[in-house]
């Protein structure tokens, strides 16, 4: 079965910026370099879920997105965690991710938009939906628009330490698509290297899209396969209520 770790991390990264005309980043795995903007919050009440055959893992909870400076935003991801296996189900708390989002270039100025997007996870799940350790994503991520049409991705570098785990690195690409002043569409393909001593890279396909509801509510969803090198098939989704304001 998928680690519970990249649940957290597919729906921590699918909800952290959403804002404006040719929107990128939510509702996929792949991340955008747009920060909120300044002086404005973007809020996400998320579901996402990965699983293989009958069994799945998953988190829901609130991701909080401040614009607290110019290019620099401020990002704190309030999950509940849920596994469900043998056919029975447990749930409690997950782990609390901290990060700052800083773009350093600006499409207005180079034709392309950069960020850097470090986070700390906090293992506020303990052992039973995580690690029980504290862990480092350093992820960059970069952005061109053509139009209505969005190319963004990246890269980053998992520190994760702990018996049995393994630092790995994960990146992602995604095209997407204004197809109306309310509706984009996209897709995504990304890889993650193993986790674990022992454990297989995975690789990720997916296909998306955001539906602004009105006011400053929208409604994003994503989902798609999931491929385990030298291991089963299996799938993964997300949906999230958007509020920006």
């Amino acid at each position: 079965m998928a680690p519970r770790r990249r649940i957290r991390r597919s729906a921590a990264l699918a909800a952290a910026c959403w804002a404006g005309a040719a929107a990128a980043g939510p509702p996929y795995v792949t991340d955008d370099p747009q920060p909120t903007d300044l002086g404005h919050w973007e809020i996400y009440v998320f579901a996402a879920a990965s699983g293989q055959h009958r069994a799945w893992e998953g988190e829901s909870g609130v991701d909080l997105n401040y614009g607290g400076f110019e290019d620099v935003q401020l990002t704190a991801t309030l999950p509940a965690a849920a596994v469900h296996e043998g056919g029975r189900t447990r749930a409690g708390a997950g782990d609390v991710e901290l990060g700052v989002k800083y773009r350093f270039l600006k499409a207005d100025r180079s034709g392309l938009d950069a960020a850097i997007f470090p986070r700390v996870i906090l293992p506020t799940g303990g052992h039973r939906f995580g690690t029980g350790r504290v862990r480092l994503l350093l992820p960059l991520w970069a952005q061109k628009d053509f139009g209505p049409w969005s190319l963004f991705g990246g890269a980053g570098y998992t520190v994760n330490p702990g018996a049995g785990n393994r630092d790995f690195w994960q990146s992602g690409i995604a095209l997407t698509r204004d197809v109306s002043k309310r509706l984009s569409l996209g897709g995504e393909a990304w890889i993650e290297g193993a986790e674990a001593v022992g454990g297989h890279r995975t690789t990720g396909l997916g296909a998306g899209g955001v539906l602004k509801l009105g006011g400053p509510f929208a409604l994003l969803v994503s989902g798609g396969p999931t491929f385990e090198h030298r291991g089963p098939g299996g799938w993964r989704g997300y949906a999230a209520l958007g509020l920006n304001f």
